[in-house]
């Protein structure tokens, strides 16, 4: 399988906060904001394998600022790191100035997805090659992050996680 760039899976939804989407104080529930990230996310994931992906995880969330009622968000998605079969996929959301029409960092997160085949088993995917310098720190970032994931699962022994203790060595 040929390597791929993480700009091959990059993603843009771009959508109004609409009524029925808000909470009392008139923003964006937080569980609509988590949908439309998802939905950006699995396009990456797709665009990258080019197969059914599900959802595994959502490693991190960030909501940093509320999105009212009439924003117009953006939420881009980019694959940073693919393993055997899982992908690693951070995502920004952005919402733009009804006025300036500048746009500001609202959240982010990062969400891991599988790639699988018609009867749901996993199925090997293209490994990533970065290129820019943050796709580059997001694609070393990856590793230590599932390294974590299967530490606290008991998949791995601390002493294997060699990134994480990296870390810690002087």
């Amino acid at each position: 399988m040929q390597p791929k760039h993480p700009q091959e899976s990059h993603t843009i939804l771009t959508d109004l906060v609409l009524p029925s989407e808000t909470n009392p104080l008139n923003n964006l529930f937080g569980g609509e904001l988590l949908a439309r990230m998802d939905r950006a996310a699995s396009i990456a994931a797709r665009r990258h394998s080019r197969r059914i992906v599900v959802t595994a995880s959502v490693n991190h969330v960030a909501f940093k600022k509320m999105i009212p009622l009439g924003s117009v968000v953006t939420v881009e998605a980019k694959l940073s790191r693919a393993f055997k079969s899982s992908m690693e996929v951070v995502i920004d959301v952005w919402i733009e100035d009804r006025e300036s029409g500048l746009r500001s960092k609202a959240n982010d997160a990062i969400y891991t997805f599988v790639a699988v085949d018609d009867s749901g088993m996993p199925v090997p995917v293209p490994a990533i090659e970065p290129e820019t310098e943050i796709e580059k720190e997001r694609y070393d970032a990856a590793l230590r992050r599932k390294q974590l994931s299967l530490v606290l699962a008991g998949k791995l022994k601390p002493s294997e996680a060699t990134e994480l203790k990296a870390l810690f060595e002087d």
